[in-house]
C-alpha cells in the first residue's frame, strides 16, 4: 500500500525533525485507511498527561461498518516511548514548536504507522516564498528535459 501524505504540511510548517509512532485504530478505521480514506486537514498532536494524542484526522467510516463504525474525527492516542515524549514536550513548550502528522502508511508488518514532525509555523511571505522556489524549480526540470 502506498503511504498518505500531508500535502500541505511542507507548505504551512517549516520541518526540523521527524519521529515515527504507532497509533491506535479500531478495526473498521483499518480498513478505511487501507482504503485510501484519510484527510489531514487541520491535523495536530499534543501531549497530555505524559501521552500523546492526534486530534483532527478524518478517517472516513467503514462502508459496511454497520453499528461497529468509528467516529470519523475522534482522538487517537499516538505509541511513543517515554524519552521521547519528554523531549517532544519540553521542545513544544519552551520553543513554541507544533507536532504535526506527514505520513500515514503501514510497514511490513502490517501495521498503521505515523511520521510525526515537530514543526514551526511558516508565515504568509515565507509560503509565497517557498512556492516561488518550487515553481522556479519545476521550470528547470521541464528545460532539462
Amino acid at each position: 500500500m502506498k503511504s498518505i501524505k500531508n500535502r500541505k504540511a511542507e507548505h504551512d510548517y517549516y520541518i526540523l525533525q521527524t519521529w515515527e509512532a504507532g497509533i491506535v485504530l479500531t478495526g473498521t478505521e483499518i480498513k478505511s485507511i487501507r482504503a485510501g480514506k484519510v484527510s489531514f486537514k487541520d491535523s495536530y498532536a499534543r501531549i497530555i498527561d505524559g501521552e500523546c494524542w492526534l486530534y483532527n484526522l478524518h478517517i472516513s467510516p467503514w462502508e459496511t461498518g454497520s453499528f461497529f463504525n468509528h467516529e470519523p474525527e475522534r482522538r487517537r492516542k499516538l505509541l511513543l516511548n517515554r524519552y521521547e515524549l519528554r523531549r517532544l514536550k519540553t521542545k513544544v513548550e519552551e520553543q513554541g514548536m507544533t507536532l504535526i502528522p506527514l505520513e500515514l502508511y503501514l510497514n511490513e508488518k502490517g501495521l498503521c504507522k505515523v511520521k510525526l514532525a515537530l514543526a514551526k509555523g511558516k508565515k504568509s511571505y515565507d509560503k509565497r516564498e517557498t512556492l516561488r522556489k518550487k515553481d522556479l524549480q519545476r521550470e528547470k526540470d521541464q528545460n532539462d528535459k
